[in-house]
């Protein structure tokens, strides 16, 4: 157990205590006093590690199943004997340009906080220290401890979402640069998903890319909109009365995050859009293109396919100027197809 532990510790009227170094005996003493509580912080618990501490602190079973199951979507559950939340903090990774999710799960009981993380984002250390450093706050109980997780989780999502914003606009440049993509020599300042240079088909693909990483997003900040609009009011057991305005203020954070991601999302649907739309509009340029020289070639090409037939009589062919009056006419009417087609913009 204690490799899984990352901390635990009782808080008394807002500050921390020396208490028992066993959870279980630590816990009886949170709830023989009534005014403490416990706080345990476990790290990518097993089962058998898990059963111990559902045990000791009466956790449901369906609870304790999404604890230990990863890929959980965030929820908030209400059972008999404690408050069950499912977080996914987000992480970007800029050196691989992708947006990464772990897991967070907190129990809320009469006297006890549980948090459960998977994954390496989202460490509850700063948390914990930033609350130790508010007792103003940290006397609201478990409460306070399920607001600053949540206020910690949402905050970042909107630190990744204008990382993104700012990757966004580089791409978004790249696209819309005169070479459009198109094996030019752009050169962005930021590595990110839409970063570098490349034909037209790697910038798609760019863009597919970066949808991912905004789906991967909205995986996490879409789903947690419920749970955190039924804290924000009042009657949901083991919240503290009175406590609804700081789940208003995350709640407001989190509309804002999800509002950026849906920004994110559509932006990047019209710069792929416009991205094809400038595929075809060199194509048809390119198309234009070759028609033209290939009508120009047609001309010399046609009569001399006529004068190169092996007839006998053919007009012409006994005339001394002839020869030069042929090529001279194939000259000229390629010259005028060429100022023509330049005039329309074909060449």
């Amino acid at each position: 157990m204690p490799a899984v532990i990352v901390d635990c510790a009782i808080y008394r009227d807002g500050r921390r205590t020396d208490g028992p170094a066993d959870f279980s005996d630590a816990l009886d003493e949170a709830r023989a006093t009534g005014d403490a509580f416990l706080w345990l912080g476990l790290h990518e618990a097993t089962a058998h590690e898990f059963d111990l501490v559902s045990s000791e602190f009466g956790l449901h079973p369906l609870a304790v199943e999404d604890a230990l199951t990863a890929h959980q979507r965030p929820k908030l559950e209400i059972y008999d004997d404690s408050l069950f939340m499912v977080l996914k903090p987000v992480r970007y990774e800029p050196e691989d340009d992708i947006v990464s999710s772990g897991e967070l799960m907190v129990f809320v009981g009469d006297s006890f906080v549980v948090t459960v993380r998977h994954g390496e984002g989202a460490p509850l250390a700063a948390v914990r220290q930033r609350l130790e450093s508010e007792p103003e706050v940290l006397k609201h109980g478990p409460t306070a401890v399920l607001y600053a997780v949540s206020d910690a989780v949402v905050d970042h999502y909107i630190e990744v979402a204008g990382e993104l914003q700012l990757d966004l606009e580089e791409l978004e440049a790249e696209v819309f640069a005169p070479n459009g993509g198109d094996g030019g020599s752009g050169s962005p300042s930021r590595s990110g998903p839409g970063s570098g240079t490349g034909s037209a088909a790697s910038t798609a693909e760019r863009i597919y890319n970066f949808k991912r990483q905004v789906m991967e997003f909205r995986r996490a900040t879409g789903p947690l909109a419920s749970p955190m609009a039924r804290l924000a009011v009042p009657g949901v057991p083991f919240v503290d009365t009175g406590s609804q305005p700081f789940f208003r203020d995350v709640n407001d954070h989190l509309l804002h995050a999800n509002e950026q991601v849906e920004g994110l999302d559509r932006l990047l649907s019209d710069i792929l859009a416009a991205h094809l739309a400038q595929m075809g509009v060199r194509q048809n340029d390119d198309m234009r293109k070759i028609s033209a020289w290939a009508a120009m070639a047609a001309v010399p090409t046609l009569v001399a396919g006529i004068y190169g037939m092996n007839f006998k009589h053919m007009p012409e062919l006994r005339y001394v100027w002839a020869y030069p009056a042929v090529i001279a006419f194939m000259v000229v009417v390629v010259f005028g197809l060429h100022r023509a087609f330049k005039r329309r913009g074909w060449l």
